[in-house]
């Protein structure tokens, strides 16, 4: 095994020195990482690009020369984060969408006019979401799962199309390391009464997306379309100082920065390999085990895929109304 090999496995089993800034800078150092190719003549598209890893993924992708969407739930602050980035970069080929991922039913009708209005899309970044203080319900859907799992399957399954018309078109869904400490459980994301842990409930629906990644992956070629999940790291975001304050004030001096957290999404984005890739959990531009603890691990993953879809599925349905499809 190198020394490369032997240091990452080191920094993996640490947990403190892998996800922080530290464990970012030694694995770019050892790995002698190129910077990310070109997208020029590209088209991409980022939820959640105000603020944080969405304004570090647009403005490196537009960097990069992609023509760049940007969507977000406040115009003002969606155009003023196009207005930063077409001054950090000189690229002004950025459209500026305006919907809340929270409700089911403004997405579905987002996704279909998004649908229309790209025909060509080349990268995909799922990355809005936070930590929910108290339950919220959002046309019958808990707003933590409406806004990271049931918004990213909409705009993905009606922008399918537009992936495809740009093989491999790629997809990326921005989990959390939070998902190590939870499994897959179905029964507890559909739960709409009870106890609300909000930092649980984030954690189940990050380990949801990464199933959600795997069966897309399972479902479509993936020289058509590539789909990740990936864990940015501990970063600095507005963001984790809201909902973690404690967390942030202790971690602040070795947080990775936001656009050492959008690295490997970056990379993804115009990587040769990504077909390879496809099914993947990335952090630090490498596939990394999805378990951490017995208890997380999955007796049927196949099952998981299969019930996770099923039930999208019927929440895409009632979101879009009759006659609804989905792939």
């Amino acid at each position: 095994m190198s020394l490369a090999r032997v240091v990452d496995a080191a920094l993996e089993g640490s947990v403190l020195g892998s996800f922080t800034c530290l464990g970012y800078g030694v694995r770019r150092r050892l790995g002698s990482w190129e910077a990310p190719g070109r997208l020029d003549g590209r088209v991409a598209l980022v939820t959640g690009a105000t603020s944080g890893l969405g304004l570090a993924y647009a403005r490196g992708l537009a960097a990069l020369g992609a023509e760049t969407h940007l969507l977000g739930r406040d115009r003002a602050r969606v155009e003023a984060a196009r207005g930063r980035i077409v001054e950090a970069t000189g690229n002004d080929a950025l459209r500026v969408w305006v919907g809340d991922l929270a409700e089911p039913r403004g997405v579905a009708a987002l996704a279909r006019e998004l649908a229309g209005a790209i025909p060509r899309l080349d990268v995909l970044i799922h990355n809005a979401g936070a930590i929910a203080p108290a339950r919220a319900l959002h046309d019958g859907v808990e707003s933590t799962v409406a806004t990271q799992l049931l918004a990213p399957y909409l705009l993905t399954e009606a922008l399918h199309d537009a992936l495809a018309a740009a093989p491999p078109g790629r997809v990326v869904l921005v989990a959390s390391g939070g998902m190590y400490a939870e499994p897959f459980d179905l029964e507890r994301l559909a739960r709409l009464e009870g106890p609300f842990d909000g930092v649980r409930t984030y954690a189940r629906v990050k380990r949801a997306q990464v199933v959600l990644a795997r069966a897309w992956a399972r479902r479509w070629p993936a020289g058509v379309v590539s789909v990740v999940a990936l864990h940015p790291g501990w970063t600095d975001t507005p963001g984790l100082a809201r909902s973690l304050p404690r967390f942030y004030r202790a971690l602040r001096p070795v947080l990775r920065t936001p656009d050492q957290g959008a690295d490997t999404g970056l990379w993804f984005a115009g990587a040769a390999g990504a077909p390879s890739l496809s099914g993947s959990f990335l952090f630090d531009r490498r596939p990394r085990s999805t378990e951490r603890l017995p208890r997380t691990r999955s007796r049927d993953p196949r099952g998981d895929e299969e019930r996770l879809m099923g039930w999208l599925a019927g929440l895409a349905a009632d979101a879009a109304g009759p006659g609804s499809e989905h792939r």
